[in-house]
C-alpha cells in the first residue's frame, strides 16, 4: 500500500460537555488521497481493522502529549472509536475520531484548559463547543478569533497557515 501523497485538507471538531462532567469530542479529518490508499484498505476487513487500530493509537499518542485540565485537575482524554470512510470519491477520505473524558464540574465557574504543541496549521479547520443547557461561557482564550453562537455555544475557524500557540482556556458557568 502507498501512503504517498495522503494529506489532511480539512478538519471539524464537535465538543460536547454534559452537566455530569462528561466531555465527548467528535473530530473529523478529511484527507486528499491521490493513490486511493483508504479505498484499498476499506476493501479488506482485516486491513481496515488494522488501519483503524493504527489511527486510534496514533491519535491516542498525540492526546497523551497534551495536558488537559478541568478545574485544576488533569484529565485523560481517550479515543473510544475511529471510523474511516470516503467522501464519494476514492481520492477524498475521512477519519472520524470519538474521544471522551470525565471531570468534576461544579455549580458556578468551571475552567477548561488545554496545553499542546504549538504549530502552524497545515489545513483549515472549524470547532464547535456545546456546553450544557443553562450554562454561560464567560471567558475564552484560544489565541484565534471566535464567535459565541449564544451563551453556551462557541465556534471558531482556523485557516491554514495560522500559528497556534498551544494553549486554550474556556471559562464557563454552570447554574
Amino acid at each position: 500500500m502507498n501512503y504517498s501523497g495522503i494529506r489532511p485538507i480539512y478538519g471539524q471538531g464537535f465538543f460536547y460537555v454534559s452537566r455530569s462532567g462528561a466531555f465527548l469530542q467528535v473530530i473529523v479529518f478529511d484527507y486528499y488521497d491521490p493513490m486511493h490508499y483508504y479505498a484499498e484498505v476499506m476493501s479488506n476487513a482485516t486491513r481496515l481493522e488494522n488501519e483503524v487500530e493504527t489511527l486510534k493509537n496514533n491519535m491516542q499518542f498525540y492526546l497523551d502529549q497534551e495536558k488537559v485540565i478541568i478545574n485544576g485537575e488533569r484529565v485523560n482524554p481517550r479515543v473510544i472509536n475511529v471510523e474511516i470512510g470516503l467522501r464519494g470519491l476514492k481520492r477524498i477520505a475521512y477519519a472520524t475520531f470519538v474521544i471522551e473524558f470525565k471531570s468534576q464540574l461544579k455549580s458556578g465557574l468551571n475552567i477548561y484548559e488545554n496545553y499542546y504543541e504549538e504549530e502552524y496549521v497545515g489545513y483549515d479547520y472549524v470547532v464547535y463547543w456545546f456546553f450544557p443547557e443553562g450554562s454561560t461561557i464567560t471567558q475564552v482564550d484560544l489565541g484565534v478569533s471566535y464567535s459565541l453562537v449564544n451563551s453556551r455555544i462557541l465556534f471558531f475557524r482556523v485557516p491554514k497557515g495560522t500559528y497556534i500557540r498551544g494553549y486554550e482556556r474556556i471559562i464557563f458557568e454552570v447554574k
